[in-house]
């Protein structure tokens, strides 16, 4: 029978039971945290399959950090060391993406293959790295908060849109399908630093679509933080529940992100407001199989076919 010593040093039971409790946690603490620790925490949640699957030095070389720096943060956390709360994410990964390793692997495969190819090789490096963000996104948006985005949206007397620097097109093409679908829009993009004084309009029978990421506008901020004085809701589309939006949000949707690449992609963004439009469209078209946005001439089309009719 081996007996234990008595200086043999067991760890600490892990602080949290999974890793939504980690979530909580950082999100309850990073105001509190000093820069670096935030940092961490930004990588982190936005990119917790890798921070379950990858080598703490891998992990600290893409936080532009320290491999101590992650030590130190786990321990802040409670946990004996970096190690130990890794586990809490590779659960995570185990019961809630099946599969997710072999579809990395083999993401990871053609990056390396094309990475001595050119100007191919940037293109296929940018679809790959699309194509992940893309199935991270499926896994993680829920159908409720679609159905009750295009709930906000299907009441509001005026639908306003905020969204600044890389977020703008995402705005602007939000306005564009809410505009086909026959909604009163405001896209807040006014010159001259007007924006939120034309915030200040909203009502609590309004909403409010913002849009931001990191490193988050300030004037999309001043304009969620006049909607929540006005209780107008808010759905925000942004990277992180660590995010300035995320507060105010009535609707909260987030994009995880790499921490950089040459460019953030605006794919997953895009095909996001897509499915709030088509999910509005589903509401104000309840009689269509299939909810679509009609384009211009089908408009134009139908109106003059319904004045042949009414002649008739």
């Amino acid at each position: 029978m081996v007996t234990r010593k008595k200086n043999d040093k067991q760890s600490p039971p892990p602080p949290h039971k999974n890793y939504e409790q980690v979530v909580n946690e950082i999100t309850e603490r990073y105001p509190q945290l000093s820069e670096r620790f935030q940092q961490v925490a930004r990588f982190i949640m936005q990119n917790p399959n890798a921070v379950a699957l990858e080598s703490i030095n891998a992990i600290a070389l893409k936080c532009s950090l320290h491999p101590s720096t992650l030590v130190r943060f786990a321990q802040n956390l409670g946990y004996s060391g970096f190690k130990q709360m890794q586990v809490v994410f590779q659960t995570r990964l185990a019961t809630s993406a099946p599969g997710y390793n072999e579809r990395i692997t083999a993401l990871e495969s053609d990056l390396q293959r094309n990475q001595q190819q050119g100007s191919a090789g940037f293109l296929q490096d940018l679809v790959v790295r699309d194509i992940a963000t893309l199935q991270g996104m499926l896994e993680s948006i829920q159908a409720v908060d679609l159905d009750k985005s295009a709930e906000y949206l299907s009441r509001a007397d005026t639908i306003y849109i905020a969204g600044q620097l890389r977020s703008e097109p995402v705005a602007m093409l939000m306005r564009y399908l809410l505009t086909m679908l026959n909604r009163k829009v405001i896209l807040l993009n006014m010159p001259g630093g007007l924006a939120p004084q034309i915030a200040m309009s909203m009502k609590s029978k309004d909403a409010l679509i913002a849009v931001s990421f990191r490193h988050y506008a300030q004037e999309v901020m001043d304009i969620a933080d006049i909607a929540e004085s006005k209780t107008v809701p808010i759905v925000a589309i942004t990277d992180s529940v660590l995010s300035p939006l995320a507060k105010h949000a009535s609707v909260l949707f987030t994009i995880p992100e790499e921490e950089y690449s040459f460019s953030r992609s605006l794919a997953a963004p895009v095909c996001l407001v897509q499915s709030i439009a088509l999910s509005l469209a589903a509401i104000l078209q309840p009689g269509e199989d299939q909810p679509r946005i009609k384009t211009l001439t089908e408009r134009l089309l139908r109106s003059e076919d319904a004045k042949k009719a009414h002649n008739k």
